[in-house]
């Protein structure tokens, strides 16, 4: 007789048609998320690694646990498994250079720029170097940038400010050798971690953008890159009404060039592609 192993056992789970429906719904109201009819193999595949971490039989288990999990932490967890949190140094570099050439610029008082979603941290630094190579009395000016996540774990990573050799690799060598250390880990690779000119204008806290916001801006500009497009439209809609609120007169809006704010009611100015003014 062939006792079968709990990794097996796991193996043949199935994630049935209530189940998946029962997933989706909690993610919606919860985290704003809309999970597609066709996701069904990617969310077992994901959620399976957590059923087995936590030793749960099925998922009607696991669905069970993340409702009674006070601290959320397991909601965060099994968001970061349905999502994607691929981000690197100056991604979508033509937004940074707006921000250089056009907003900078107009920026006289006090400067408030809010990085939303920003998974581990690589948008708000780029930010923070992109501050301190613009503003020449960085030193003595008020320029803070907000970061947040709705990940324990990725904004652990970012709050730790430390990252492998090979993801440096967009960013320009000057401000490498500027604004980072380089480093060993543990194991002994290379990493670089980000010192204190970057950390000093960078407050990272963790959100959930569904929920009430304590931050009253205004803000000169908000990211909202590569967001919404795990939203539907109703979701979009609200969000986009809560960043005008946000947002100084002049402010702008960046969303991430996959997404626009086409098909919604909005009263945001286009200026290029994913990026707007109020």
């Amino acid at each position: 007789m062939t006792i079968p192993t709990a990794s097996s056992l796991f193996a043949e789970c199935e994630l049935t048609a209530a189940q998946f429906a029962r997933i989706t719904d909690v993610l919606h109201e919860h985290a704003g998320i809309r999970m597609r009819e066709g996701k069904e193999g990617l969310v077992r595949a994901r959620l399976t690694k957590r059923l087995r971490k936590l030793g749960l039989p099925d998922f009607d288990a696991y669905l069970d646990h993340i409702e009674k999990d006070t601290t959320r932490r397991e909601f965060a967890e099994m968001i970061d498994a349905l999502t994607t949190n691929k981000t690197s140094f100056l991604r979508e570099a033509s937004h940074f250079d707006f921000l250089r050439d056009t907003v900078f610029p107009t920026l006289t008082g006090p400067v408030r720029i809010w990085s939303a979603g920003c998974s581990s941290g690589e948008e708000p630094y780029t930010l923070a170097m992109l501050c301190n190579e613009a503003f020449s009395d960085i030193a003595s000016r008020d320029v803070r940038i907000l970061a947040t996540d709705i990940s324990h774990r990725v904004l652990a990573q970012a709050k730790a400010g430390v990252y492998p050799a090979e993801n440096m690799s967009d960013v320009p060598a000057p401000w490498l050798q500027k604004y980072w250390s380089r480093k060993q880990d543990p194991n002994g690779r290379a990493v670089f971690e980000a010192e204190k000119p970057l950390r000093r204008l960078v407050h990272f806290a963790k959100l959930n953008l569904m929920e009430r916001w304590p931050m009253q801006g205004p803000f000169d500009a908000i990211l909202c890159r590569n967001v919404m497009i795990y939203f539907d439209k109703a979701t979009q809609q609200q969000l986009v009404e809560r960043y005008w609120q946000l947002l100084r007169p002049g402010g702008h809006l960046f969303v991430g060039h996959s997404e626009s704010l086409t098909g919604l009611a909005h009263k945001f100015r286009y200026v290029q592609p994913a990026v707007y003014v109020k």
